[in-house]
């Protein structure tokens, strides 16, 4: 196919990026413009409360290869990619953060490898950076190494949402009517030809990272449960062996009775009580975080509302 024909998306979700979302589309245009390739951009308002949905008002107007999506309210951003996947016609697609974190200068390699190689997807691998605080470094590897043990996924150390897509695994992940949305997961789940690539991540251009602790968190729980039920028989496995240990102690009591001194201490008694009693809590919080996805999932309410959009 001439290459001309050829037309590529870049997709990027933006939460409150209005100091960077210019400065990424001028960083990207200046890339793309020495590219033989039909070029389009697809932006993703993801709710912001600053100025983000106003600068991207003035850059399509400018450019009418710029279309944008804005939510009513922040949906996170990995809805955010999917709804610009559900929107996007093109014969592949690339994914970004707005915040520079991921060079546009990785553009054309993304582009040759996918060509080259004659595959659906290239993947981007993050290598490790110095400058990261060892928290951060310990829980991404914490991250991935209990996402592939507890799951049914196996994911690569430093996997991240900068990727290209071609219009097959668009069409594939358009067609996936999943609430809980894991995108790392779903690319995994749906096969295809994949190749990946290592890049170093920028330092952000402004602002501070949006994925706090607990976004994290929730992030990892989607994995786990949207695509395993180990925790179910985790939980059944953790039953029998406290079960099984409980038996243990009537040795114990026996004893207690026939020595005479059959009469506990409240504390003893307390303390089982407590300790059975939480773990019956987390087997049951397992149980209910599956019940709650069922239960959200069978509503069937839009995965985002747009309040905008220029497509």
């Amino acid at each position: 196919m001439d290459n001309s024909r050829i037309t590529i998306c870049i997709l990027t979700a933006a939460y409150n990026e209005g100091e960077s979302i210019n400065v990424f589309y001028q960083s990207v245009k200046e890339v793309v413009n020495n590219l033989p390739y039909n070029f389009t951009f697809c932006f993703v308002n993801d709710g912001s409360k600053d100025n983000t949905i106003e600068i991207i008002r003035e850059i399509a107007k400018k450019d009418n290869t710029v279309k944008y999506i804005s939510f009513s309210r922040n949906f996170g951003q990995q809805v955010a990619l999917k709804a610009g996947i559900d929107s996007i016609d093109a014969d592949a697609i690339i994914m970004m953060d707005s915040d520079l974190q991921h060079s546009p200068s990785l553009i054309p390699e993304l582009i040759a490898v996918w060509q080259n190689q004659k595959v659906n997807m290239v993947n981007t691998l993050r290598e490790e950076d110095a400058d990261l605080s060892w928290f951060k470094k310990q829980s991404s590897k914490w991250f991935y190494k209990l996402l592939n043990k507890i799951s049914d996924l196996q994911l690569e150390p430093g996997q991240a949402d900068f990727r290209l897509i071609d219009r097959q695994v668009a069409q594939a992940l358009k067609n996936s009517k999943e609430h809980d949305v894991f995108l790392r997961g779903m690319i995994h789940w749906i096969g295809f030809k994949q190749a990946a690539i290592s890049y170093k991540a920028q330092k952000r251009f402004a602002g501070k990272s949006k994925y706090t602790f607990s976004k994290m968190m929730s992030l990892a729980l989607a994995g786990i449960t949207s695509f395993s039920v180990k925790p179910l028989y985790m939980a059944i496995y953790i039953g029998f062996i406290f079960a099984f240990l409980s038996f243990l102690y009537l040795p114990y009591v026996i004893y207690s009775y026939w020595s005479g001194n059959s009469v506990s201490g409240w504390s003893s008694v307390l303390i089982s009580v407590a300790f059975f009693g939480g773990l019956n809590l987390i087997i049951m919080g397992v149980l209910g975080i599956y019940i709650g996805k069922i239960l959200i999932q069978n509503k069937e309410r839009p995965l985002y509302i747009i309040q905008e959009e220029n497509l």
